[in-house]
């Protein structure tokens, strides 16, 4: 997404540094670069092999050299070597080529950055602490910009002179009102509503307990399919992220495809759900909604969707079903979901021993004053520090240096819709899936009393990876072919976590791979490398193989729910209206 930004017409001072010998600029160089050596060396044991770090050094040595010397010839109306230009998006504004201060701040800023990034490379050590240095060291270059700061933003103080402080001002009163809010503003939250914007596919509410409800969707159909569609969304956010408009809604998609569309609806919890256990979830929602679905439409067996932890959920409870001798699933769909976490990208960082064990004399059950909840802000604070330049500086530079209000983006108003987590049921599951890798193995887990075996699910399986996917990597994703013992399709899409779920054929955007035969080898690269590209959404594959399993068709209901379920309320609900 793209902000509305003036041209700047006026630029900063006209001024650079002090001139100083080409020796004086050699010894500050190598003093820095030495000094960013002796930090490495004191990082838990962590060492960069000497002579890879003598060559970054000397590298950086004759980088800054050159750069020094190109700046000081030019504000001396000399001929000098043309400057690299500046092609990071944070410094494309005219304003910082236009002042030689400015420019030189920001190639010496991208400079030092490289240089940072790439001793974090060199680092030798175990994988985890060397992923947790390279995360640290981008937290810091990317909060070290000098774009983030307004003493040294010529495009902002540009912006604030030709407005006579207006900007700054707007700037300010937007940061008091973030403070307010307690996180940064990434669109103008007060242009959405749940069920008047967003959320808006008609359905109703045929089913509640303390954990969720359930949404039963209007037909848009004549027919529908003899076998209802249930899909479980990720507790850790809302699920309208699967119908946040008629155009671009996988609810409303699936809903016009002739199913007739059944979806959990979380609570987000609060005090007086701090208690609540990963048994919990499965045996009092995921079971719950299935037993409601077979209920309400009078069939044995169901579709099944998960998304993201959604999907580990309702494999969970697939898998304690089977134990319990019961196939209610017709078909399960996994979308960007987890079951075997060997490795899991970057959130792997987060989690070793100490910490989940921290959680859990925190929040979780081992808790001296017992169970707490996991607040949405902080789960969200740590997703957007994922992507700190798109997701937090951004909007500081944005909000409040240049004084913009960031506009309305129902995605965005999404994401800052957080919900909170019950300590025991996010301990159990850092512990058993993303630290010790439970999951995946037969009779490791007893869940809901049962020994878990995910290997005993019967129903065919869909599953869905994103190809720039930095939550659930696509490789992680595909690694789930091996876990189930049916039929198996994987499909892999264009883009990220969101956007490659979020993909409707409609737009014609994107692209998906398919496998070229059924066979999915243990090797994600192995099927990647036999796999074709096809142009547009991965949706239409999905719904052709879904069809399949659905059923035959037969006259859509007339009214929502039965005599046992009667209709609560309109979709959205209450429960998706609730803050964290």
């Amino acid at each position: 997404m793209t902000r509305k930004t003036k041209a700047a017409e006026a630029a900063a001072p006209n001024t650079v540094p002090e001139a100083m010998s080409t020796e004086a600029i050699a010894a500050a160089a190598a003093e820095t670069a030495a000094g960013f050596g002796e930090m490495w060396k004191t990082l838990a044991g962590l060492q960069i092999p000497p002579a890879s770090l003598a060559e970054l050094q000397s590298n950086y040595l004759n980088q800054a050299t050159a750069l020094w010397n190109a700046s000081l010839q030019s504000s001396q109306g000399k001929p000098a070597e043309p400057a690299k230009p500046l092609t990071d998006r944070r410094f494309a504004n005219p304003a910082w080529t236009a002042n030689p201060a400015s420019a030189f701040m920001a190639q010496l800023y991208l400079l030092n950055a490289s240089t940072l990034q790439q001793m974090a490379e060199k680092v030798e050590g175990e994988d985890k602490a060397r992923a947790r240095v390279r995360f640290a060291v981008q937290q810091f270059v990317d909060a070290a910009s000098p774009s983030n700061f307004l003493a040294l933003n010529p495009e902002a103080q540009a912006l604030a002179l030709e407005s006579k402080g207006e900007t700054l001002t707007k700037g300010m009163q937007m940061l008091w009102n973030d403070l307010q809010r307690g996180h940064v503003s990434q669109t103008d939250e007060s242009a959405f509503e749940v069920g008047r914007n967003v959320a808006t596919t008609a359905g109703d509410i045929v089913f509640e307990n303390e954990f969720f409800q359930l949404i039963e969707y209007k037909p848009l159909t004549e027919k529908v399919f003899e076998r209802p569609l249930l899909f479980v969304p990720p507790c850790i956010n809302k699920y309208y992220i699967l119908d946040l408009q008629p155009d671009n809604s996988l609810i409303r998609y699936a809903v016009a495809q002739g199913h007739r569309l059944f979806v959990i609806s979380w609570r987000n919890p609060d005090e007086s759900c701090k208690g609540w256990t990963w048994d919990d979830y499965i045996e009092q929602a995921a079971i719950k909604a299935i037993s409601v679905t077979q209920e309400i439409s009078g069939s044995k067996t169901i579709d099944t969707l998960g998304f993201c932890v959604g999907g580990t959920i309702l494999s969970t409870a697939l898998g304690v079903l089977a134990a319990r001798g019961e196939q209610p699933a017709a078909s399960v769909t996994l979308l960007t979901t987890l079951i075997d976490f060997s490795s899991n990208g970057i959130l792997d960082i987060f989690v070793d021993e100490a910490s989940v064990k921290k959680r859990e004399t925190t929040i979780g059950l081992q808790a001296p004053k017992g169970p707490g909840l996991l607040k949405g802000q902080e789960l969200g604070s740590t997703f957007s520090m994922l992507r700190p330049n798109d997701l937090v500086w951004n909007y500081v530079v944005g909000n409040y240096l240049k004084g913009e209000a960031p506009p309305p983006f129902d995605l965005l108003y999404w994401n800052g819709d957080s919900t909170n987590m019950s300590g025991p049921m996010y301990c159990w599951y850092l512990r058993h899936t993303y630290l010790q890798n439970d999951l995946k193995i037969p009779g490791r887990l007893t869940v809901c009393g049962e020994p878990l075996d995910l290997g005993k699910i019967k129903a065919p399986v869909y599953i869905y990876g994103s190809r720039e996917d930095h939550i659930v990597p696509w490789e992680a994703a595909y690694r789930s072919t091996q876990v189930f013992k049916g039929e198996c399709r994987y499909v892999l899409g264009a883009s990220g976590h969101i956007a490659g779920v979020i993909n409707p054929p409609a737009k014609k955007k994107r692209s998906h791979w398919i496998g070229k035969t059924d066979a999915l080898p243990p090797s994600a690269d192995d099927w990647m490398a036999s796999a074709t590209e096809q142009p547009g959404s991965w949706w239409t594959d999905w719904s052709e193989w879904l069809a399949a399993h659905a059923g035959a068709l037969k006259p859509a209901p007339k009214t929502p729910g039965n005599r046992k379920y009667k209709v609560i309320e309109p979709a959205p609900g209450r429960y998706v209206q609730e803050k964290a």
